[in-house]
C-alpha cells in the first residue's frame, strides 16, 4: 500500500495515476487500508462523479471545485471496492498455501485473522484436507453476526489448526488518514477529530448480541476517543455478563495506539486485553508526532499497559506491517526506526524488556485465543509448535534482534522450515 505521509502531509491525486495510464482503472489502497486511491477511469467506471455523496462515516474527497480527488476514506471505499472482482475460494486457498513457506521462515506457527467470508471458505478447505499448516483464530466481521448467532456459534469453537474468535469491529479509522476518532482535533488541523464509527451504545449493541451467543468481542480502536469509547461499552459488557450469569469472555481492543490518561488503566480494570503491534511505533512515530503532539506520551504505549496490569498480547497488523515477529520485538525493545539504529529511542519511558516483549508474542497471543493451555509454550501436552534460533534472543544485542530469524520451525511435531545447516 502507498504511505502518503512519506511524501508529504497532502493526499495525492487521480490526475497522477492518470499520468500512468488512460486506459486502465486502478484502485491503489493506502498502508494502513483505511483509505484508497484511483485514477479517473476508475471513478468513471464505478459512477464516482462530483454529485456523489459520502456514505456514512466515510468521505469521497473532492476539490475545490467539487470534483472528485480520487481519495476515498474509510467506509467510501467500499464505493469501488464493492465492483471488485472476487476470486473464488479454490483460488483463495492455493494463495494462502504458497504463502505458508513466508511466514515459516520468519518462525509463525500461529496467526489471528480478520478477514471475510471468501478466506474462512478457503481456510475450511485447507483444514479439511490437512493442508492448512497454521493455526487459525478466525474472527467474524460485525456484519455477519446475526448469521453468526442464529447459528449458535461459540468463541473457542473447530479444530487444532482452525477456530473461531471473536467479532470483530471498527470504532475508528487510521492515523496516516488521520480518520482516527480523537477527542481533541489534529494538530494543524482544528476541524479534524476523525470519523467515529460507532459509539459506546452502538459498540454494547452488538457486544450484548455477542454474549448471548457465546462470542467474544475485539474492537479495533487507534484515536483516543474510539478507546474510551469502547472501554465504556466493555464496562457496561461486563455489569451485563455478570447480570446474566455469563463467563467474562476474551474481550480485546485492537491497536489502542493512543489513550487518554484518565482511560489508562481501564483495560486492566475490565480485564480487556490490549492487543497491539510493536512496529506501527516506529512506522507511525513521525506521523504521530506531527498529527498528535504531546498526546504521544501515551501512544504506542504498551509499558503503561504492562504496568496497569493489562495483558499485552503483540502481532504484526499484516499486511499493513511486516509479518516479521523479530522487527517486532526489535521496536517493543529499542523504539528506533529499523533503518536508523543510531537514532534515540523514541518515547524510551513505553520501551519493555525482549522477556515482557516474547511473552506478549507467545502466552499472550495464546490467551487472547483462548489457547493458553496448548500454545505460546514448550510443555507437556502442548502443541508440538516450536522453532529453532541460532543465537539467544534473552542474552543478544538488543540491535541484532533486526536481523535475527529461525534456522527451523515446527508445526504438530513436523519441520515444515529449515535451513540448509540444520
Amino acid at each position: 500500500g502507498f504511505q502518503h505521509n512519506d511524501w508529504g502531509t497532502e493526499f495525492p491525486s487521480r490526475q497522477e495515476l492518470d499520468a500512468i495510464t488512460s486506459n486502465h482503472p486502478i484502485y491503489l489502497t493506502g498502508k494502513s487500508l483505511h483509505l484508497a486511491w484511483t485514477n479517473t477511469l476508475a471513478l468513471k467506471k464505478v459512477g464516482i462523479t462530483r454529485s456523489t455523496q459520502d456514505p456514512e462515516n466515510g468521505v469521497v474527497l473532492k476539490d475545490v471545485s467539487g470534483e472528485p480527488t480520487g481519495i476515498f476514506l474509510e467506509n467510501a471505499m467500499f464505493l469501488v471496492e464493492s465492483k471488485l472482482p472476487t476470486p473464488p475460494a479454490q483460488v483463495i486457498a492455493k494463495q494462502i498455501q504458497e504463502a505458508l513457506p513466508s511466514l515459516w521462515r520468519f518462525g509463525i506457527t500461529s496467526v489471528h485473522d480478520f478477514d471475510y467470508k471468501p478466506a474462512w471458505i478457503a481456510l475450511q478447505e485447507l483444514d479439511i484436507s490437512n493442508r492448512l499448516k497454521l493455526r487459525v483464530v478466525k474472527n467474524i466481521p460485525v456484519a455477519l453476526i446475526n448469521y453468526a448467532a442464529s447459528l449458535g456459534i461459540r468463541t473457542g469453537f473447530g479444530s487444532d489448526f482452525l477456530k473461531i474468535g471473536g467479532v470483530k469491529v471498527f470504532m475508528d479509522g487510521a492515523l496516516g488518514a488521520k480518520t482516527a476518532s480523537m477527542l481533541d482535533p489534529y494538530e494543524g488541523d482544528p476541524a479534524n477529530k476523525g470519523i467515529l464509527n460507532m459509539d459506546s451504545e452502538a459498540f454494547l449493541e452488538y457486544a450484548i448480541q455477542a454474549a448471548d451467543s457465546g462470542l467474544s468481542m475485539t474492537g479495533h480502536a487507534i484515536g483516543d476517543k474510539a478507546v474510551h469509547e469502547i472501554l465504556d461499552g466493555y464496562e457496561r459488557l461486563r455489569d451485563y455478563e455478570m447480570a446474566h450469569g455469563y463467563p467474562r469472555l476474551r474481550h480485546r481492543i485492537e491497536h489502542v495506539q493512543v489513550i487518554h490518561p484518565e482511560d489508562e488503566k481501564r483495560l486492566a480494570k475490565l480485564d480487556v486485553i490490549a492487543s497491539m503491534q510493536p512496529i506501527h511505533a516506529i512506522s507511525d512515530m513521525d506521523a504521530a508526532d506531527r498529527y498528535w503532539g504531546k498526546r504521544v506520551d501515551l501512544s504506542y504505549a504498551w509499558k503503561a499497559q504492562l504496568d496497569a496490569g493489562a495483558v499485552l498480547a503483540f502481532g504484526s497488523d499484516s499486511p499493513v506491517e511486516s509479518p516479521n515477529p523479530f522487527w517486532g520485538l526489535y521496536a517493543a525493545v529499542t523504539r528506533k526506526k529499523l533503518d536508523h539504529p543510531e537514532m534515540e529511542s523514541w518515547n524510551e519511558n513505553q520501551a519493555i524488556g525482549i522477556s515482557d516483549a516474547i511473552r506478549a508474542y507467545t502466552t499472550g497471543a495464546a490467551y487472547a485465543g483462548n489457547l493458553e493451555h496448548s500454545l505460546g509454550q514448550i510443555k507437556p501436552s502442548f502443541h508440538a509448535d516450536m522453532i529453532v534460533l541460532e543465537k539467544d534472543p534473552y542474552r543478544c544485542d538488543a540491535e541484532s534482534l533486526r536481523d535475527t530469524l529461525p534456522i527451523a520451525t515446527m508445526i504438530a511435531g513436523e519441520w515444515v522450515f529449515r535451513t540448509s545447516g540444520f
